[in-house]
């Protein structure tokens, strides 16, 4: 009981930190280019994850690993960040984050094929139909999205899933912090080269909003962030914890209307309340 009460714990705390990364995202690719923002995110978390890694003599991963922590760099660090970047493009960051609903039953479903996790039959049914409620949502017509931003977010959702489902299954012997540190040092090479092949033309115009945006992303969103909500997901379990997501939608919802004034439609907010109310029963049937 104490193991799982300290997972929700760290879970939920990972899913309030990673409310602010769609609208700080949405902030910084006013300035800069998502590829840039995408690598120098990754960098940034990279190189302090790396002092960490060293300053505490931490052992190397075995070479079983690799390819464990390929797949969480790939989704969690490359695909994600830069899918989500894309897609702001094109919609506001209120209405993409309602399409966090869909990632609790991407990751349960990767818990199960990658995890070897088995929730009873109900826990789908509650998971469905929040998934369903926020497609539901998508498919309404709102004129915030199109069709190019929304299949960007179900394509960051699918490889975000399978991130945290990785990461979550190598944490149980690794520890949360080492798996996304050893994940950002492994992708650093190809995310240096391509940050400074992206590298803003001009600094001069770059809004101190920007900055703020990138730093967050890279500090909170791509490693602090990462670090409770893996070790919520090892403790307590990849498709219970995973459920916490459904939380995000409200904290994100939020945030962007007090810091970047984007209107809530009403539809945003059912979605939103009835995702929130499975959480409860898939808690309960994980």
């Amino acid at each position: 009981m104490k193991r799982t009460t300290e997972g929700w714990g760290s879970g939920l705390l990972g899913v309030i930190i990673f409310s602010g990364s769609l609208p700080a995202t949405r902030v910084a690719v006013a300035d800069f280019s998502p590829v840039f923002l995408t690598c120098a995110r990754a960098v940034i978390a990279a190189l302090l994850g790396s002092v960490f890694l060293f300053a505490l003599r931490q052992p190397r991963p075995q070479r079983r690993d690799i390819v464990r922590l390929s797949l969480v760099a790939a989704g969690g660090v490359v695909g994600f960040p830069l899918l989500s970047a894309l897609a702001l493009q094109h919609i506001t960051a209120a209405y993409s984050i309602v399409f966090i609903g869909l990632l609790p039953l991407a990751t349960a479903i990767f818990g199960v094929l990658r995890g070897g996790e088995q929730p009873k039959p109900a826990f789908w049914l509650f998971s469905t139909i929040g998934a369903a409620a926020v497609a539901g949502f998508a498919l309404y017509g709102s004129q915030a999205g199109n069709f190019a931003g929304d299949l960007l977010m179900v394509a960051a959702i699918l490889v975000c899933g399978l991130a945290y489902a990785e990461g979550a299954t190598l944490s149980r012997r690794l520890g949360g912090w080492q798996v996304i540190s050893w994940s950002l040092l492994l992708s650093l090479p190809l995310m240096a080269l391509i940050a400074l092949a992206y590298l803003p033309t001009s600094w001069g115009h770059i809004q101190l909003s920007s900055w703020i945006g990138l730093g967050y992303v890279s500090v909170f969103s791509m490693l602090v962030g990462f670090i409770f909500w893996y070790q919520g997901l090892a403790l307590g379990g990849i498709a219970s914890v995973g459920q916490l997501q459904l939380l995000q939608p409200f904290f994100g919802l939020l945030l962007a209307a007090l810091f970047l004034h984007e209107p809530i439609a009403w539809t945003m907010l059912a979605s939103t309340l009835i995702v929130v109310l499975c959480v409860a029963g898939a808690k309960r049937f994980a």
